[in-house]
């Protein structure tokens, strides 16, 4: 098996590949190169800077290429929807950023309600100011989720156990396990709160003029998720007019393609906004944490066909959300069984969705078929009088 890791991975991350037998290529292609060359690797990894284009996935599908991974959350620089065609997975690394982003959603809340970067900027040009720069306190005020995922929840862990701060929540698919204490609409959420945080992903307009008018004037918007949730003319109006209070962001509809480029987005000539520079897996625990995960779940993928972290696949059987039916299969463990087993379900026009197997004893093994229609009892009966089956059990 071998991986290309077009975009770079930590060293922690390449131990893993080295340790599964996995040979990785960490040379960097350009577009031309990549599609002339990627149909000898068996697997992608990029970051945010290569762009998996139709074109890379078509080049890839004609030869090695069954899964690409993207070292982070977002997966906007993959064409999933062309590798689901070509049969190629797509998978993620969404849990080592976690920590990361929240913090720094955090840290542009603080930073926002203290006027923080605006003392510094002052300071380093040599002008003391003071007066015009008092700020707000977070601790007892409401913060609004817009989004309860992993990062939503730990924004509000820390937001709840640090500041004291009442913690409200909306997300699309409500969770109850979240941990989030008041689940509301999201038109509730942006009435009450004082910080709305947005953690939702995609390129959906979240946050729109509608929303914006429901929002408390004194309100600030803090956003680590997509620039393209909120209606960006929109804010800009609200902004400039003080129909929010301001908005700290990390996110843009535009980013600058390289290092140094110009910075031209228009919310920076309003001075209730803060800004970074899309920093929030820039750390380097995240980095390390994330090249970990990934190395794992591809490596895993590759070597044992699993799922997990999957975009464009269920994770489990249980995600696709149909109806199955268990058949349990004691067996020896020896060439053929599952051919002539495949074979009697299919001439009984069942369909097998998956098949999970494993050694139970020496020389025996236990397979658990997930099918899409219950076996009657004469099936059972077919599947006992195969050869080398030992017992079935539905």
């Amino acid at each position: 098996m071998k991986v290309l890791l077009n975009d770079g991975l930590e060293k922690e991350g390449l131990s893993i590949f080295q340790q599964a037998g996995i040979e990785t290529d960490t040379k960097k292609r350009d577009a031309t190169q990549l599609v002339a060359e990627i149909s000898q690797f068996d697997a992608l990894v990029v970051r945010s800077a290569t762009k998996v284009t139709r074109e890379v996935i078509e080049a890839g599908a004609k030869g090695k290429l069954k899964i690409i991974g993207r070292a982070g959350v977002g997966f906007d620089n993959i064409d999933a929807a062309a590798a689901s065609e070509y049969g190629i997975v797509v998978k993620i690394a969404p849990f080592g950023s976690t920590n990361a982003v929240a913090e720094l959603a955090v840290g542009l809340m603080l930073a926002i309600s203290r006027n923080i970067p605006q003392a510094h900027h002052s300071l380093k040009n040599g002008v003391w100011v003071k007066k015009k720069l008092g700020g707000r306190e977070l601790a007892y005020k409401t913060i609004g989720l817009i989004g309860c995922g992993r990062i939503g929840q730990k924004v509000a862990h820390i937001a709840d156990h640090g500041f004291g701060m009442d913690v409200i929540g909306y997300d699309i698919k409500p969770c109850p396990e979240s941990g989030i204490k008041f689940l509301a609409t999201k038109e509730e959420v942006l009435q009450q709160a004082d910080y709305v945080s947005v953690h939702t992903g995609g390129k959906d307009i979240i946050i729109g003029a509608k929303e914006l008018a429901l929002m408390k004037p004194t309100a600030y918007i803090i956003n680590t998720s997509r620039g393209n949730n909120i209606d960006q003319q929109a804010l800009y109006n609200a902004l400039k007019e003080g129909k929010i209070g301001g908005y700290a962001t990390d996110v843009y509809k535009e980013e600058p393609k390289v290092e140094n480029d110009l910075f031209t987005d228009k919310l920076k000539e309003l001075n209730n906004v803060v800004l970074s520079s899309h920093l929030g897996a820039s750390t380097m625990e995240a980095q390390r944490e994330t090249s970990t995960e990934m190395a794992r779940v591809l490596s895993s993928y590759l070597l044992g066909g699993d799922f997990t972290n999957a975009v464009n696949a269920g994770e489990s059987i249980e995600v696709e959300e149909n109806v199955v039916f268990t058949l349990f299969v004691h067996h020896k463990d020896v060439p053929g069984v599952f051919a002539n087993i495949d074979k009697v379900l299919a001439d009984s026009n069942i369909n097998i969705r998956a098949n999970y197997s494993r050694q139970i004893n020496t020389g025996y093994a236990i397979s658990v078929y997930v099918l899409h229609h219950d076996v009657t009892s004469e099936i059972v009966a077919k599947l006992k009088a195969v050869p080398n089956v030992c017992d079935v059990k539905y």
